[in-house]
């Protein structure tokens, strides 16, 4: 695609603040919900802080040639709830989820050694085109739901089969629509600035309309109508320090045994598998979208290296492993702002207003149908890039349509499955079946293989 920013450009300071703000809007749901979804006194201040540290690692791994930000994994949060069983202490927890990150991380380590030893070709051959496009497509589209329930309030009656619209669901819609209306006018029709800013725009548009209800649903009474919760900024402190895990994880260092370390090992080692696959689909989507063959430069050895190195510091200070975000990509691709710089400053704002309570708790204020409208974008795009990416395939031949089908299937029929303490995702489920599906069928067109590496 046509980049308005390469990766080496760097936008004017006061464009590159605000280039990084959208950045950070566009990662900070589900950076934060992490920790939220995992309790136990988990800081969300501190996973932002984590997954700017986090990036920055990556960032100098990568030599500055990846232009992504990295964010709190949702992979591993059955490997943080392992963590917390059995009853053990926060303290003991919080040590185990910092243990099990360095595994994860060890996992990756050991893999970018092994590919820098191999090098990527046999990757290449094991999962060409015709099976990383469709998995790509994948990663938007099992968000999809994502999307839609905070667009419409998570509101879906399983009996009727349908969201069920009261009055709070149409209010949520409303903000969703016109959020999502004013990203897709000001990135197609927008002048200069408001077409690198659709998503801060959209937000604000949305937010100010979930103003507007909430202020008449808090006159009449209504609540139905009060989408943003203003009461958080009474308890709002303008300064404060983020709970860090390693402050409480170095009180539960003495209660760690042999076999809770053992617990902690088969929680997070095979996950840490399952997003090496994950892994190289995002590499791929954002390879097509930049025009560059990330897995060749600066290499696969070293975004593994940084992704699983810095999933260890992030989760040193915020105890939620990291991981290349899709959100991240898809703005991206959107925004056509590939510039490292500005995923650089996007860090380093996350462990700047980490520690500023009135910018978080702002932040914690947008509400969810608001970032559903946007979500519904940055989604749609990853799918769309992994449509992209089969277009040099020919779907005439059986054997390529049987392997984009299997996974398709796969994917978007959800298939999860949980072995022991593991969880294979539908990403991962979809990319397995559909890397023995393309390796049964063997590779019997030479001239479509040179032609999709000539594409690629």
């Amino acid at each position: 695609m046509n980049l308005v920013y390469n990766i080496k450009d760097k936008p004017k300071f006061g464009q590159l603040i605000v280039f990084a703000f959208q950045q950070l809007l566009a990662i900070l749901a589900a950076t934060i919900a992490v920790p939220a979804i995992v309790g136990n006194g988990m800081s969300q201040s501190a996973a932002l802080f984590g997954a700017g540290v986090g990036t920055i690692v990556y960032l100098l791994f990568t030599k500055f040639r990846s232009p992504v930000f990295l964010g709190s994994s949702f992979a591993f949060l059955g490997s943080m709830f392992a963590a917390f069983g059995g009853g053990v202490s926060a303290a003991k927890g919080y040590a185990g989820i910092i243990l099990g990150a360095i595994f994860a991380g060890l996992v990756y380590v050991v893999i970018a050694i092994i590919v820098k030893i191999a090098g990527v070709k046999w990757i290449n051959k094991l999962m060409p085109a015709v099976v990383i496009g469709p998995t790509v497509s994948i990663i938007g589209l099992s968000l999809a739901g994502n999307a839609i329930g905070d667009s419409l309030a998570g509101a879906f009656d399983a009996d009727a089969g349908a969201y069920v619209m009261t009055t709070h669901v149409w209010v949520a819609l409303i903000c969703a629509l016109v959020t999502l209306f004013v990203v897709i006018l000001c990135s197609v029709y927008g002048k200069k600035m408001s077409k690198l800013i659709p998503f801060i725009i959209g937000i604000v548009a949305g937010y100010l309309v979930a103003t507007c209800f909430t202020l008449i649903g808090m006159k009449t009474g209504n609540e139905a109508l009060q989408i943003i919760d203003f009461s958080v900024f009474s308890e709002m402190k303008i300064f404060a320090i983020p709970d860090f895990t390693f402050l409480t994880a170095a009180q539960g260092l003495s209660e760690i045994d042999g076999k809770y370390i053992a617990t902690i090992a088969v929680a997070y080692v095979p996950v840490a598998f399952v997003v090496f696959a994950e892994h190289i689909a995002d590499h791929k989507n954002l390879s097509s979208i930049i025009g560059t063959e990330l897995l060749e430069d600066p290499g696969l050895h070293r975004t593994l290296l940084g992704d699983g190195v810095g999933s260890m510091a992030g989760a040193f200070f915020g105890g939620c492993p990291n991981t290349t975000y899709g959100e991240s990509v898809g703005c991206v691709a959107i925004t056509g702002n590939a510039s490292v710089v500005t995923i650089l400053t996007t860090a380093v704002m996350a462990l700047v207003i980490s520690f500023f309570g009135p910018f978080v708790t702002f932040l914690s204020t947008i509400p969810g149908c608001v970032m559903g409208g946007v979500c519904i974008t940055l989604y749609g795009f990853i799918a769309v890039s992994g449509l992209k990416m089969i277009q040099p395939v020919d779907l005439g031949n059986n054997r390529n349509l049987f392997v984009v089908s299997v996974i398709l299937i796969a994917g978007i029929g959800g298939m999860t499955l949980k072995i022991g303490q593991v969880t294979l995702t539908e990403i991962a489920c979809a990319l397995i079946l559909g890397i023995i599906v393309n390796l049964v069928l063997g590779r019997n067109d030479k001239k479509e293989e040179v032609k999709e590496e000539k594409a690629e």
